[in-house]
This record gives structure tokens, C-alpha cells and sequence, in this order.
């Protein structure tokens, strides 16, 4: 079953672009369960919308990868000193990635 999310977060969209160019350089593209991601700057800071495979995909990635690399950056001492940006799930319905093979 897919899993989706849209993440809002009111910070500046640098901290999301230095954040993506950390990720890619740790993992890459290939990242086990993550079928889509999309992030655009918005008035009050960017938005990130995903989907997963599944949410336990989505948890062990942000658990392992995800709030490590963010505390590291900002400078606390460990994840949950990072506030946490706003979630909203979502279910969906279709999915075409036509360079990539993949639809449902």
C-alpha cells in the first residue's frame, strides 16, 4: 500500500537545498520505498510532497537519515531539538512516472 505526505516547513528553502544536496551525497537517488519527491518553495518556507511504498519506509529513512543530517546541521545536539515541520497524509489515488516505468 502507498504512502503520501506533504511536508510544510517554515524555514528559509536554502536549508531544504543544502539538505538535498546531504542526501543525495549519502544515499543518492535510490532510496528503498520512495516512489516520488517533489519540494517547492512557498511564501512562509517549502513544501515537500512524497510517496512511499509504505510509512514504516518513510520512518526509517527520516529515523536514520533524515533528523541526524538536520540536528547535524542545525547545530543542536540531537534530533527532537529540531522542531518538527507540519504533516499532512495523504491517499493516493494514481501514480504515473512514465520515465521511470512505474504507474498505478
Amino acid at each position: 500500500m502507498t504512502y503520501g505526505i506533504i511536508t510544510q516547513v517554515a524555514a528559509p528553502a536554502e536549508l531544504y537545498d543544502g539538505m538535498h544536496r546531504q542526501l543525495l551525497d549519502h544515499v543518492g537517488t535510490a532510496v528503498e520505498g520512495l516512489l516520488l519527491h517533489v519540494a517547492r518553495a512557498t511564501p512562509t518556507g517549502f513544501q515537500i510532497i512524497e510517496v512511499w511504498s509504505s510509512k514504516e519506509l518513510l520512518d526509517r529513512y527520516n529515523r536514520e537519515l533524515v533528523w541526524p543530517l538536520l540536528a547535524a546541521s542545525a547545530g543542536v545536539g540531537s534530533a527532537q531539538e529540531v522542531p518538527r515541520p507540519v504533516e499532512e497524509e495523504f491517499e493516493v489515488r494514481g501514480l504515473v512516472l512514465p520515465s521511470a516505468g512505474l504507474g498505478f
